[in-house]
């Protein structure tokens, strides 16, 4: 008798390894504060995406030339480069559908300041 097949593993998970999920926030932002909670909690339930919390005034050389003007602002990059830079609401829910969303799409054109971003975070992250 034979064992099944594993089935291949189609969750966010899996679909979003080498992926970078970084949040630029500010300490003195309530809603960062607030946020950080339901940014930990997605981060835990997506292991094979690397978790980035930066502080942009704390980390200015990061954030470079950046504006943030909406907090929080979300940084996703797959292995290739940014997909995705921009604000989100600090809602619970809305990071994991984004992400969701992202990996079940081709990329589109890449932002070369979303793309400069993470080439920063990830050298000085990874």
């Amino acid at each position: 008798m034979h064992a099944p097949a594993a089935s291949p593993d189609t969750s966010l998970s899996s679909a979003t390894a080498g992926w970078w999920v970084v949040c630029l926030c500010a300490g003195w932002c309530g809603a960062c504060r607030e946020y950080r909670a339901v940014f930990d909690t997605v981060a835990q339930a997506h292991p094979q995406a690397r978790f980035v919390w930066v502080d942009i005034e704390d980390e200015e050389d990061l954030a470079g030339d950046l504006d943030v003007e909406t907090f929080p602002t979300l940084l996703i990059a797959d292995p290739a480069g940014a997909r995705f830079l921009g604000p989100l609401l600090p809602q619970s829910g809305v990071l994991a559908r984004l992400l969701d969303s992202l990996a079940s799409q081709p990329p589109a054109g890449r932002d070369p300041q979303a793309q400069a971003l993470i080439e920063r975070v990830r050298a000085a992250r990874g």
